[in-house]
């Protein structure tokens, strides 16, 4: 009987993020304004030199415990949850008193002070060991937390990114299979060469939805499937493409072009009896690249499905380009004198 297993969660932090480092040196320096107030009745000049050696005492801390977690991250990556965060909270726990001992020794050095240990040097420690324990545990516990909702984000966001991708209609795979089995007498070499585009289409949707592709590549797949939506409307889709400096080593996120032909196809040619002419054009301007695909609307449609199925397509595109560009790339579309317009733009990306 084979059992269902979870796999174990990681202990671990991105500490190469500015902000996680920001974070870490703004919370030392609250604690060390937090504990210069509670030390100081007064704003003298003593209570002054007490918050600039708390703010030297509370920042090193800082700078070695990113350092130490960065180490024990890279040195024990296969640790579980429980040993990683016990080996850290010692290690932290140890960090704070040495620097406290580090301190206390350079200020004897210098002769600021007389003694080289306090007479409340005891108290001190473990008043000063007590706090950190408990800031160490709310740090930890706040790394963890932040580390499992991160995962979780990303999980969440590869799982969106691969259903967006993988979505078809499943009219386009069921008229397609109509318009192949139609040819197989009548044309054999045409319906083999149509299984074959078939079968490119949707090993690309059946792919890794976060890489990204070569245009001339995309541009192939987006020829495939207006080829074989070509077999079932015949004359009625009519297809222009228009290039202009556009770099061939340009990548783009794979099935970009798809959808929205798709999209062209289901709601501009297919419900007009005339049909009409889906034009692609391509082109660069600067460090940028454009896509517009246009496609005629047909007189008599349903406004409702139309509407809600542009939606889903621009809505499949849109996301996944954010997914990659952040706000670097965008998507318009509008309807204008008969005709329905989408555009992309998105930064050249060299392969």
């Amino acid at each position: 009987m084979r059992e269902n297993r979870r796999p174990q969660e990681r202990f671990s932090l991105d500490l190469s993020s500015p902000s996680i480092t920001f974070r870490f040196f703004i919370g030392a320096q609250v604690i060390a304004t937090i504990l210069a107030v509670a030390r100081n009745d007064d704003l003298n000049p003593g209570a002054w030199n007490d918050f600039l050696l708390l703010t030297a005492f509370t920042q090193t801390v800082a700078l070695l415990s990113i350092v130490a977690l960065k180490i024990i991250a890279n040195a024990l990556p296969n640790l579980g949850v429980v040993t990683k965060t016990a080996i850290t909270f010692v290690v932290l726990l140890l960090i704070v008193v040495g620097v406290y001992e580090g301190i206390l020794f350079i200020l004897y050095l210098t002769e600021i002070t007389a003694q080289r240990w306090p007479p409340d040097h005891d108290t001190t420690l473990v008043r000063l060991i007590i706090i950190s324990v408990l800031i160490i545990a709310m740090t930890l516990r706040y790394i963890f937390i932040h580390q499992r909702a991160q995962t979780r984000s990303e999980s969440q966001q590869q799982d969106r990114l691969q259903a967006l991708q993988s979505r078809i209609r499943p009219h386009f795979l069921f008229n397609s299979m109509n318009s192949v089995a139609s040819l197989i007498r009548s044309d054999p070499d045409l319906a083999e060469k149509a299984l074959q585009d078939l079968a490119d289409v949707f090993r690309v949707l059946l792919a890794d939805a976060r890489k990204m592709v070569p245009i001339t590549a995309e541009g192939e797949l987006a020829r495939q499937y207006l080829d074989i939506e070509k077999l079932r409307l015949g004359e009625r889709l009519q297809v222009k493409w228009t290039a202009s400096n556009v770099p061939r080593s340009a990548l783009i996120p794979s099935l970009t072009l798809q959808p929205l032909l798709e999209n062209a196809v289901y709601h501009g040619i297919e419900p007009s009896f005339a049909g009409g002419t889906v034009d692609i054009q391509l082109w660069s301007e600067g460090e940028d690249l454009n896509i517009m695909i246009s496609n005629p609307v047909p007189e008599v449609a349903n406004p409702n499905h139309t509407r809600r199925g542009n939606r889903i397509a621009m809505d499949n595109v849109r996301e996944r380009l954010s997914r990659h560009f952040g706000g670097r790339a965008t998507l318009q579309n509008l309807e204008q004198q008969g005709n329905y317009y989408v555009k992309i733009r998105m930064p050249i990306v060299r392969g």
